[in-house]
């Protein structure tokens, strides 16, 4: 008796371990070090973040046309920077920042003067995060 229920609990065990192996072959995480950037869900996609963009700041069809080229450049741009794999983490961080810098800079002189205290806002807690100031 004792050594059925031991055969019934390891094979239990290696049921649910195939079954976790399994789940994790579905989904992989995503590579390092491509962040927003990479592959998969967290890729900042130019579409959404017109919808996003559209959604906070009420744009208008006319800004939306302007800001969505601005988007796809700033997306290539990255992706190119973080495929780089000669520049240094820091080299590559600053040239993101610049790149980001660029793009809100002239997605800012689109909006109008109503809507830009509130982009700034948005940039304001995007970098801060959910959490509080960055560390």
């Amino acid at each position: 008796m004792r050594s059925t229920v031991l055969v019934l609990t390891m094979s239990g065990m290696l049921a649910l371990g195939a079954y976790a192996y399994a789940q994790d072959q579905d989904n992989p995480p995503p590579p390092q070090g491509q962040g927003q950037w990479g592959h998969g869900p967290h890729r900042m996609d130019p579409d959404r973040e017109l919808q996003h963009l559209t959604r906070e700041l009420n744009l208008s069809p006319d800004q939306q046309s302007q800001i969505k080229p601005l988007l796809v450049d700033q997306q290539q741009k990255m992706q190119a920077l973080f495929q780089d794999q000669s520049l240094a983490q820091e080299e590559r961080h600053a040239k993101a920042k610049s790149i980001s810098d660029d793009t809100h800079s002239k997605i800012e002189a689109l909006l109008t003067d109503e809507q830009k205290p509130k982009y700034e806002a948005m940039q304001q807690r995007m970098h801060r995060g959910p959490e509080g100031p960055p560390q």
